[in-house]
């Protein structure tokens, strides 16, 4: 296989590399790059534990070629937060109860980051339907919709999350790539 030169920003930052032409976004992300908040499920596109943006749409970065990604905009778990803070949805998803284990958690929060952004008032119906390429085996969805609907409805609560550390505080680590 043949290597080709992708220039692209993540998460804010440029990026310059080469990638082998069968390389995938995930891989490139978690093994390349050492980001790990993105996760590997299915490998098939059909879980969307490993979401990311691309240009401001969610994709599966399990089925996308890394070199599709040259002159894109990439934005992974770890590009949603900024500064060390969580956004209005990382800390909706905290206090509503949006995640269970944490393995989906990277992606449900990529996937409602992009619904939030295309439909800033989504009803209840179109939060379920824009998550539905996002399997959770753990919490049955209420809380994810609960926690979408807090982030749209005016920020998922006024409580500051900064500088997350020790076991009583990991779980919500979870939602922001550093666990």
């Amino acid at each position: 296989m043949g290597r080709q030169r992708i220039r692209f920003e993540l998460n804010g930052e440029r990026r310059e590399m080469d990638v082998e032409a069968d390389r995938l976004l995930l891989d490139l992300l978690r093994e390349d790059l050492q980001l790990t908040g993105t996760k590997e499920g299915c490998r098939v596109g059909i879980c969307g534990t490993c979401t990311v943006m691309v240009d401001g749409r969610p994709m599966s970065s399990c089925l996308y070629p890394a070199a599709y990604a040259d002159g894109t905009k990439v934005t992974t778990i770890e590009g949603i937060a900024r500064g060390g803070e969580l956004t209005a949805l990382q800390r909706a998803f905290i206090e509503h109860g949006g995640f269970q284990c944490g393995i989906c958690t990277p992606g449900q929060i990529v996937s409602a980051t992009a619904l939030l952004a295309e439909r800033p008032k989504p009803t209840d119906d179109e939060i379920r339907e824009w998550m539905m390429g996002n399997l959770c085996r753990c919490t049955g969805y209420f809380g994810i919709v609960r926690a979408s609907r807090a982030a749209a409805d005016g920020g998922g609560g006024g409580r500051r999350v900064r500088g997350l550390t020790g076991p009583a505080t990991s779980a919500p680590l979870r939602g922001t790539g550093a666990a």
